[in-house]
């Protein structure tokens, strides 16, 4: 076992850290001897994307205590000692120029915690000053091996989500809607409206498996009643949509128009939190045409760009407020153009 290694073996208990505390990202030094060799506390990815924010002063913005599975499917799994930070989304650098824009995942053990009058320590230098010999051992754990077809493959904290989050969490895991309170993650009240919605979906489920259709309560379709009837290619549009323009995101019923039996539109889905934000204007902060494959690492070029919405994320409401807060991709058929009357 290597130096490394046992380091990151033996690294210490977390912090406790909740919603709003104040922490001071560790120097890049004091992080990279937390790692293996693979660059990973835990199996969770220190990216060079994260090299950045060393010795910045952030608030927690999410306590990252559970994840969706986006891989395999398998609902929620437990994630330990881990926080999402404001502000803190991967740019993609270092990583093909993908972007998705994840949260990034911080290991409290990557993180000190600090009261608002703290002084600066007099060494402090920020980002990556002094700690360039450090970049080639993060670029080089940011690759995975070649496909058989030799095409680039990449490794990050989304590809590896898998491994630093092993155990499933089941949702009648009463605990972690109780810690989804105590950390500030969510409040009672979205608590219990997360758990009805929950037991409502998995209700109509069963209703699917074991009644005849005759019973079946709006077609036993999940909260929110999303329902796609396309047969074979769904429908495009190309707006050119550019930032900072203006748009509507369309009805429910208009954007269902254009989606398969799967919620899907040319291979993008359409979901319940996406629904959510039906109707409501909000300005384009980006066209997205290149994204990871979290499956294999690979990256993808879409045929259609893609849109983000600036404000908009998936708030997990309608998923037992899961805290991963993933930035929604929206064909532009599913959005008009609104004029903008300022000045």
């Amino acid at each position: 076992m290597t130096q490394m290694q046992t380091r990151a073996g033996s690294a210490p208990g977390g912090l406790g850290l909740k919603v709003g505390d104040l922490v001071e990202v560790r120097s890049a030094e004091e992080i990279l001897a937390t790692l293996d060799d693979r660059g990973e506390l835990e199996n969770l990815p220190f990216m060079p994307e994260m090299l950045a924010f060393c010795g910045q002063r952030l608030t927690v913005h999410k306590v990252a205590h559970k994840v969706c599975d986006t891989i395999s499917r398998s609902g929620f799994r437990r994630m330990t000692n881990a926080v999402h930070l404001t502000g803190a989304r991967c740019d993609g650098s270092g990583h093909g120029g993908c972007q998705t824009a994840c949260n990034l995942y911080w290991k409290e053990q990557w993180l000190r915690r600090v009261s608002p009058g703290d002084r600066l320590p007099d060494a402090f230098t920020a980002g990556l000053n002094g700690h360039r010999p450090t970049l080639p051992i993060l670029e080089i754990n940011a690759r995975k091996p070649p496909g058989e077809d030799g095409e680039e493959r990449y490794s990050c904290q989304a590809t590896e989500l898998l491994r630093a989050a092993p155990a499933c969490l089941g949702f009648l895991a009463v605990d972690q809607y109780v810690q989804d309170v105590r950390s500030g993650n969510a409040g009672v009240l979205a608590t219990v409206r997360t758990i009805l919605v929950g037991l409502f979906n998995r209700a109509q489920s069963r209703s699917q498996k074991f009644l005849p259709r005759r019973f079946w309560f709006r077609e036993g379709l999940r909260w929110r009643f999303l329902k796609g009837g396309v047969v074979g290619r769904t429908p495009t549009a190309h707006l050119d949509l550019r930032p900072g323009e203006l748009v509507r995101v369309k009805s429910k019923e208009d954007i269902l128009a254009t989606l398969d039996e799967n919620l899907l539109n040319r291979g993008m889905g359409f979901d319940e939190e996406m629904s959510r934000f039906c109707g409501q204007t909000f300005r384009v902060r980006n066209r997205v045409e290149r994204c990871l494959d979290e499956k294999t690492g690979r990256m993808l070029t879409m045929k259609s760009p893609c849109i983000v919405l600036d404000g908009v994320l998936c708030g997990g409401v309608y998923n037992v407020n899961c805290p991963r807060e993933f930035v929604p991709f929206w064909r532009e058929i599913w959005l008009e153009r609104v004029t903008d009357d300022r000045g």
